[in-house]
């Protein structure tokens, strides 16, 4: 028989930099889940991805065990880092606060692919545009 869910937590956590410390530990300690278990798993599988910001979600089942999916970086953190800046712009429609290429863009989409909803790349593109666009960030070439 399957396991009853009884929740789901959406964090999002430093690749390979896990603690106990807030927001890891408040979330899971409020339903009863070992934090240490966790903090060493969501560690080891995202070794890799040290530096970059990995949504993950875990599924609280009733027996107090749990299960987590890890996602890709968010695109605008992706966006951030290709453009080196640190913030998007308060009024992307009058200012620019950066450039990114076209290149940087299929890139991007090429990563994100897995957790857009579409698999082509050029309509991922534009979502990824679309996210250029609302942080005030110019695709040139």
């Amino acid at each position: 028989m399957a396991k009853k869910l009884v929740t789901q937590i959406k964090l999002q956590v430093p690749g390979g930099a896990a603690t106990p410390a807030p927001p890891i530990g408040p979330a899971l300690g409020q339903h009863g889940l070992p934090i240490g278990d966790f903090v060493t798993r969501f560690n080891n599988e995202t070794q890799d991805r040290r530096g970059e910001i990995v949504p993950v979600i875990i599924n609280v089942y009733a027996d107090r065990t749990f299960d987590f999916i890890t996602k890709t970086a968010p695109a605008s953190a992706m966006i951030m880092k290709a453009a080196k800046i640190k913030k998007g712009s308060g009024n992307p429609l009058t200012t620019k606060v950066g450039v990114i290429t076209q290149a940087q863009l299929k890139e991007i989409a090429e990563y994100k692919l897995v957790d857009l909803n579409t698999d082509d790349v050029e309509q991922a593109m534009k979502i990824i545009a679309g996210t250029c666009r609302q942080m005030g960030v110019a695709i040139k070439g």
